[in-house]
């Protein structure tokens, strides 16, 4: 019996974070100066003059810096290593390419001043055609002249006999499908906070940054440092999603700034800039075609991808479309695929990981075929994913080369149609029908792919019996500090409270990846684990060495260590008097209670889970709300059932927003329509309906915890069952999401196209 593995314990930051009491980097004391940027107000142009002396005579202006005001941070940096790259420049030469391209970097003694001086910088633009549809941009002039194309990345994936099984099919749907660019919308957008020490010749980063440990090493390698020389803390940060992993050009502008003038220089992006400077999520078209035999098996998947990159190539740009078709086979068997991908650059912000990133977009398009498959056939939605589910044996290999390290498909389902009580809500919503409201179920069963590389960590225990723990991993608001926690208390007699986690800094924590991808637990979880088990190890050959006794003799107590069967026993305090004392010692041991591991992911864990969304559409405004939402996910062991829970939460209220709200819109010469608030639809809490969380633990082998990822799970299977249960409300075959109130009301009165 676990006493905190598994236990609801709360979050120790949250008294301090809802009393005001966080420090996010906009709290951090003030630099001497403050950094704007001058952006592109055109999606293409060609660039001529900057004349900066109207900036300069501001007082307070200290300086305006163009592309050719720093030739030596323009040397090639790395970036991705798959695909035509074209990476993204500090500052625009000689062309731009998206509205919102950095031109001419402003340095001021105050943010307002710097901000009055970016716009007295003139700026001359010649303007050229622009192409932000990434299908037109496949035949498009080329962005970049040097890559002779707008294709950066073409895959093919082919597997069974696929001709054959549409040549055989006794059902086949069709639909072009659209995941919209969205804005990943954090609470506390981007921004960075550098100091040089010229003393002791080093650099510090304040960061909201995902990866730490990459920021240093890109901050070293453009600024020619020994990455000893650059430290990275991240603050408290408010929120990420995927969009806080990339290094961007304001990070390293501000560091080579701060190293240049010897002063502090911060940079703290704007809402609306963050509209057009930080990546866009999603944005793929797909045309695929599923064929079924007369039962509503599936025989077969086939079609192709389209991946808007945006105009430039940052570190998640192009692995977001690879993961769609790794995940293009989902929880069902599919004896044949062909599928292509293209990603192609667009004159628009560049694209990049956001919640899920790559695997809502695959579930999107399995779960609206499977809906389109069952109306077809004349099968209720849950029995046509019920004749499909993969059954094992576990791991599977799927047909698109992903390895499924456990599952249990039916039973998720089943489950969820238990406690909806699905089959009385299909006779409730025929009830509905008849006296005239517009009620709709949706259904989505998703696979997901989660964790990846290695990642360190470390346990500390102190002579006063407290201890810290270190980990490599980087939160954002998830809260896994408290799991780490519990991770350690359950290894060590030492209660949760005396316990503290050290984080997000590279000077504490040399190495680590970071957190994404949905890997804190499995793989930064598991380097915790390892080292708690280590001091614990430790702590019995004191205890042993104590009690005159076998270390294998010894088990835990509540105080410390016993011989088990007997009632001889030492005390945490004995312990630590010993270990901190080389003279009572055993020998072979120095002295201290710390140990520092590493734990390294082999094979990615796969959560999975079923989702059900009851809507109703008004019939006279076309506005959608949500009645119900049941969420059943299973991933693994739950160290935490409330950080659980808190992920589905927040995981469902963006795939709804996805469904029914949010879109990044361009016109025809890349202008983004939805660069603020006022333009780009955020879901609201009283929008949300109570979710009903459960869960299933099916653990996964890929991990000596048995844990798989949960931060993307609701993004992934929120928005297809939305988008599901509003068409089955109408009655309608497809509408391109976000499903807004004027697309629907469009829709009941046949005025969609």
């Amino acid at each position: 019996m676990s006493r905190y593995i598994g236990q609801p314990f709360k979050r120790q930051e949250d008294g301090r974070l809802v009393q005001g009491q966080g420090r996010y980097l906009a709290d951090l004391p003030e630099p001497a100066l403050h950094l704007v940027l001058v952006r592109s107000p055109y999606a293409h142009a060609r660039l001529g003059p900057i004349d900066a002396r109207e900036a300069l005579r501001l007082p307070g202006v200290v300086a305006v810096y163009t592309a050719a005001d720093l030739p030596e941070l323009f040397a090639p940096a790395s970036g991705p290593r798959e695909g035509r790259l074209a990476l993204h420049p500090l500052l625009a030469r000689e062309r731009v390419r998206y509205v919102g391209e950095p031109v001419a970097a402003v340095l001021a003694t105050s943010r307002a001043l710097a901000e009055d001086a970016a716009m007295r910088v003139e700026v001359d633009y010649e303007p050229l055609p622009a192409c932000a549809d990434p299908l037109l941009a496949l035949s498009a002039p080329p962005l970049h002249d040097h890559l002779g194309t707008n294709l950066a990345l073409e895959r093919t994936l082919v597997a069974g006999e696929v001709e054959a099984a549409f040549a055989r099919a006794h059902t086949v749907v069709r639909a072009r499908l659209q995941q919209q660019r969205v804005a990943p919308a954090p609470m506390e957008p981007r921004g960075v906070l550098a100091f040089w020490d010229g003393l002791r010749e080093g650099l510090t980063l304040y960061s909201s940054t995902q990866m730490p440990h990459d920021l240093r090493s890109a901050v070293a390698e453009r600024l020619g440092l020994g990455e000893n020389q650059v430290r990275v803390v991240v603050p408290e940060v408010g929120g990420a999603f995927g969009a806080k992993i990339n290094v961007y050009p304001e990070e390293i502008l501000a560091a080579y700034l701060a190293r240049r003038l010897d002063q502090g220089v911060r940079w703290v992006e704007g809402r609306n800039e963050s509209f057009t400077a930080t990546v866009h999520g999603r944005a793929q078209v797909a045309e695929l075609e599923m064929a079924f035999d007369r039962e509503g098996r599936i025989l077969g998947l086939r079609g192709r991808v389209v991946a808007d990159l945006g105009a430039y190539a940052l570190e998640t740009t192009l692995g977001n479309a690879p993961g769609t078709l790794l995940m293009l086979q989902g929880p069902y068997e599919i004896p044949a695929l062909e599928l292509r991908l293209q990603s192609v650059y667009t004159h628009a912000t560049p694209t990049g990981a956001y919640r899920g990133a790559g695997r809502p977009e695959a579930t999107y398009y399995l779960e609206r075929l499977m809906d389109m498959g069952a109306r077809a056939l004349g099968l209720d939605p849950a029995e046509i994913r019920r004749r499909n589910f993969i059954r094992g044996p576990f791991p599977y290999r799927t047909r698109t080369g992903a390895k499924y390290d456990s599952g249990a498909y039916p039973e998720a389902l089943a489950r969820l149609l238990e406690v909806s009580r699905y089959s009385e809500l299909r006779a409730w919503q025929q009830q509905m029908r008849e006296a005239g409201r517009l009620v709709g179920l949706g259904l989505c069963c998703y696979v997901e792919i989660t964790g990846y590389g290695w990642e360190t960590g470390g346990v500390r225990v102190n002579p006063d019996g407290s201890a810290v723990v270190f980990t490599g991993t980087s939160p954002h608001g998830q809260g896994t500090q408290n799991a780490f926690v519990q991770i350690v208390a359950e290894q060590l007699p030492i209660p949760p409270e005396r316990i503290r986690v050290v984080q997000g800094d590279t000077l504490a924590v040399p190495y680590g990846m970071g957190t994404a991808g949905s890997r804190t637990l499995s793989v930064g979880g598991s380097a915790v684990l390892r080292a708690a088990e280590g001091v614990r190890e430790k702590m019995r050959r004191i205890a042993a060495h104590l009690l005159e006794a076998a270390p294998e003799d010894l088990e835990r107590t509540e105080k410390g260590f016993g011989v088990r069967g007997t009632d001889k026993e030492v005390a945490l305090e004995q312990i630590l008097a010993a270990a901190f004392n080389p003279r009572r010692l055993p020998e072979g041991l120095e002295p201290g209670l710390e140990v520092q591991a590493s734990f390294a992911l082999k094979e990615a864990n796969y959560p999975f889970g079923a989702h059900l969304a009851v809507v109703e559409v008004d019939p006279e405004t076309g506005e959608v709300r949500l009645l119900r939402y049941i969420a059943v996910d299973d991933c693994g062991v739950v160290v935490n059932p409330l950080l659980f829970e808190g992920q589905q939460h927040g995981g469902v209220a963006q795939g709804i927003g996805q469904a029914l709200y949010e879109g990044i819109l361009y016109d025809e010469e890349g202008q983004n329509l939805t660069a603020s608030l006022l333009e780009y639809a955020l879901p609201r809490a009283d929008q949300m309906p109570p979710l009903e969380a459960h869960r299933l633990e099916t653990p996964s082998p890929t991990n000596p915890l048995g844990v798989k990822g949960v931060g993307e799970a609701g993004a992934i299977a929120a928005t297809p069952a939305v988008v599901n249960a509003v068409l089955d409300a109408l009655g309608v075959e497809h509408l391109d999401m976000p499903l807004s109130p004027e697309k629907l009301w469009r829709a009941l009165r046949g005025m969609v196209e």
